[in-house]
This record gives structure tokens, sequence and C-alpha cells, in this order.
């Protein structure tokens, strides 16, 4: 398993870790079997958005004598009424919802405590200006949580949460689908079939000044929708009309900027162990460029995708790495410090760079590799 850090909140999580979805309907009994699974493929990180007691209190009995073994994601404003989930910003009920959450966790903290789906910016000034973030803030001064989060599918109320300096974590949705489509409040507008009518050229520019606004502000992504529901696993449901396999969307979203772990909602074992297959996965297996490429409705050309394809550099140059901390930087009047100190660790900089012009023949989305090294050079100095 690999591990990454959590932005800047210390934790080490696991590159491929749990939602909770796929849990749903089981008895403790195979949610414990399921645990002692991921425990023993070295995953160390769930979500639980859930408020269905049953659900919770079935994690509870899996995380008994071992809950130190597990980072925790929470879900404050998850709440569970009248036999079903509600999404609530009332702080009475939110406040009970999260004591139950802990009771049947059998903890007393929570590590990261995400405040529930915010999509629409309305709803977002209602709980950054409201009783709800004060309620959170309350709870990561008493160490009930350990650090904030927020769960959102669109990219402008995300940058405005992560711009307020509150926010430790980001669960976010993340795929090739997603990343092509604007900011918006509804969320099934991503996935809908009037939404992929049109010609889409590369990534929407919101969603990659969000996944760098996160880089440089040190706030940990973690993936929700890695599969888009499971339709980018079929060549029949996904928008591309060509399926990817897990290990190729786990690698896509492991590839974005700030990116941690990808939250997988697994239904069986073996579901359990194909994502897991991401670790031992080869250059060639982990490769999404052959699902993205050629195709002239959606395009991603002149836009590096992180992709890896350019390598390898002559001069051992990683290009895809120098490309992602130039893109950091060029954002701000004044270089992150977080994107020039990642930078001089590379053990190869951009000023090595002898433009043979081989990355760029290799490169399928046509970048200007060349002129990406010259400035990269020019703006660290080296």
């Amino acid at each position: 398993m690999e591990y990454r850090p959590l932005g800047h909140t210390g934790l080490s999580v696991s590159a491929i870790a749990l939602g909770c979805e796929g849990f749903t309907g089981k008895t403790p009994e195979a949610v414990r079997k399921d645990f002692d699974c991921a425990q023993d493929l070295g995953i160390n990180f769930f979500d639980c958005y859930s408020s269905d007691p049953q659900l919770r209190s079935a994690f509870g009995e899996a995380l008994r004598e071992r809950r130190e073994r597990f980072i925790v994601q929470g879900h404050l404003c998850s709440v569970w009424e009248n036999g079903q989930y509600l999404r609530t910003r009332d702080p009475v009920r939110t406040e009970r919802a999260f004591r139950d959450l802990l009771a049947r966790l059998g903890t007393d903290y929570i590590d990261v405590g995400m405040i529930h789906y915010i999509d629409a910016e309305e709803d977002f000034r209602a709980v950054f200006d409201g009783e709800i973030i004060q309620y959170a803030r309350r709870l990561k001064e008493r160490g009930q949580i350990r650090f904030l989060g927020l769960s959102s599918h669109n990219p402008h109320v995300a940058s405005l949460a992560v711009e307020t300096g509150l926010i430790d974590v980001l669960l976010f949705a993340v795929n090739p689908c997603y990343d092509m489509q604007p900011a918006g409040e509804n969320v099934e507008d991503l996935w809908a079939d009037e939404s992929y009518m049109k010609d889409l050229h590369n990534m929407d520019p919101g969603r990659e000044s969000l996944y760098e606004l996160c880089a440089r502000q040190g706030v940990g992504i973690d993936v929700m929708k890695t599969y888009g529901g499971g339709d980018l696993l079929s060549e029949r449901n996904s928008p591309f009309g060509r399926a990817f396999t897990p290990v190729q969307c786990i690698e896509y979203a492991l590839t974005r900027p700030a990116v941690a772990a990808v939250m997988i909602g697994c239904r069986t074992q073996a579901e359990l162990r194909a994502a897991v297959d991401w670790c031992t996965a080869t250059p060639q297996q982990r490769d999404y460029v052959p699902v993205m490429q050629g195709m002239t409705r959606f395009s991603w050309q002149g836009h590096c995708m992180y992709c890896g394809r350019c390598a390898p550099c002559p001069k051992g140059i990683n290009v895809a790495s120098v490309n992602k901390f130039l893109n950091l930087a060029k954002t701000q009047e004044q270089i992150p410090e977080t994107a020039r100190e990642h930078y001089a660790l590379l053990p190869h900089h951009a000023s090595e760079c002898i433009a043979c012009g081989s990355c760029e023949k290799r490169c399928p989305f046509g970048v200007p590799i060349i002129d990406a090294m010259k400035e990269a050079s020019s703006l660290f100095g080296c």
C-alpha cells in the first residue's frame, strides 16, 4: 500500500481508502470481515457519511480493539429521521447526530469531521456565516474532531471554503468526466446525458484552479465518485463510449494536485482487491490515456494531464512533476513556498532540459513541453 500525507494535517493515509456506501445492508459480522480484509491490504482510512444507525453500529463493531489503526472521516449535518437519511443545517439536530456517531463508533473523537454536502453558494453562506461552522470549530477546539473538512461536488463552492482558511480536508468528486464540466449547484448535471452532447475540450478551469488552490494551501483532497458511480467502468454507460478499468480511474484521481486518497465504495472484497491492484499495477496498466485519446468531441489537446507518457527524459527530468509545480506557481504573484520546496527536491530540474523534443513526440495531448521547461527554469531559477 502507498501512504500519502493528507495535506497539512500530519496524517498519513492509504491512497486506497474505504467509502461507506458498499457496506449498506450488511450484517455487523460481514462488515467486520470486510474491515479485516481492508486492514490486511494496508488500508487505514475510511469515510462514514451515512447516518444509518445500524451501519454506524456495525462500523463500531468493526473498529472495536483497533480504533487507532484507522483514520476515521465522519460527517456533521448527516442525520437519521423517520427511518431515512437527511441533510440538515439545524445545530441541535447536528449535535445530536454527532453524539450518536461517536457513541455508535465507540470512540471519543473523529479524525476528520466533514461538514456534509455543500454544493450551493447560498448553503455555503448559511453554514459559514451561521452556527454550524461555530459548532464545528468548537468540536475541533475540544479535540472531538482533529481536523475540519467539507464535502462538495461544486468547485466554486469548494474554493470558497478553502479560501476561508478553516478547512483542512476536502472530499471532492474527481474523475475525467466531471473534470470537463463547469461548476454548478445541481450534482445531477455532472452525469446528465445532455451535459455530454456538446463538444468538450480540456479540464474546466474552475476545477483545475481548485486542485491547485488546495495544493498551495496544504488542504488535502480525498476523492469520491472515482468511478462515476460505476458508469466509467462500463463502455455502454461511460459518456466517452469507452470503459476505464478501476486502476485507470484511480490513477487519474491520484495524479491530480493535492489528492491524497480515493474513497472506493466496494460491495465485495473482490471489488476492494480490484481497487488495491492499483498499488502493484504496471505503468501500462495505470495508463488512462488510451481511453481519453483520439476523440474529436472530448479533447484535452495542449493540456498537461500529468499522465507521464512523456517519460523517459534522457536527462532524468520528471516532466509531469515539473509541469505540476509550474502550474501551481503561475497562478500566484509570488511562488508558493510549498511549490518552491517540492520543486527544489526534484532530483533533476527544468534547467537541465536539452530541448531534444523526445517528450513532445510522446505527449498524447500536444503539450509544448520545451517551452514549459524554459518557463519553469526561469521561474524557479534552476
